[in-house]
């Protein structure tokens, strides 16, 4: 097994973040409850998306020798009652750059989304 650097490691995540700016929108984060597809390339069911979240951009609010920060993103509101149980990220073209466990990838104060409701990420640190 190969081991990288961690400069290496900080290079690739900093390459996903401006992929994450990429394209004439701003990425954009959707939570869905349900079962999160086996892979990115498979479309999640727009019946179970529960909130959009909009990043600003530029998405990068700072990169350290440890982390890359994201700034957070705009309050959405929850369009549909349910169970966050897993997010995809969006770039600003619309192409999927990365699905997410709520619980492991992506933490949540509660995964219980209610009709009306808002919701928004605070700063998000990627670790290499």
């Amino acid at each position: 097994m190969s081991k990288t650097s961690i400069n290496a490691r900080l290079a690739m995540i900093q390459a996903f973040s401006e992929f994450m700016d990429s394209g004439s929108q701003s990425a954009t984060v959707i939570f869905y409850e349900g079962v999160q597809p086996t892979d990115t390339s498979v479309a999640a069911d727009p019946n179970n998306a529960l909130v959009t979240l909009v990043f600003p951009e530029p998405c990068i609010k700072e990169t350290t020798a440890t982390y890359i920060e994201l700034h957070p993103t705009d309050t959405g509101s929850v369009i549909k009652t349910g169970t966050a149980s897993w997010a995809r990220i969006f770039n600003g073209a619309g192409e999927v750059a990365a699905d997410l466990t709520v619980g492991t990838d992506i933490s949540l104060a509660n995964t219980n989304l209610a009709l009306g409701g808002t919701l928004f990420i605070q700063p998000i640190k990627l670790r290499p």
